[in-house]
């Protein structure tokens, strides 16, 4: 049986969605290059197309928040500080 366009397209949240999750693929993808990029030039030019879609997928995930398509909950302050002491913690053993 054929399908109608209808019953092809995506809503617009179901292709943010999409697109959202390709952008954040594609960061991940250029991430493991630069970190296996062994000559300068590559490194600077996958790095150039890093935030590029880092800058991308922000948009997109601009649009979905303020569409209501995409909810984020606010840190207690209390976690953010502990998260901070963590890393606080972290950053003095690997710089000592």
């Amino acid at each position: 049986m054929k399908q109608s366009k209808k019953e092809t397209t995506l809503s617009e949240k179901d292709a943010l969605q999409d697109l959202l999750d390709c952008e954040k693929l594609l960061m991940s993808y250029y991430a493991a290059a630069l970190t296996e990029g062994s000559c300068m030039p590559f490194r600077k030019e996958i790095f150039k197309r890093y935030g590029e879609h880092a800058d991308t997928q922000f948009l997109v995930f601009e649009q979905m928040l303020s569409r209501g398509y995409y909810e984020v909950q606010p840190a207690a302050k209390m976690l953010v500080d502990q998260k901070t002491e963590t890393f606080s913690k972290v950053l003095k053993q690997i710089s000592g």
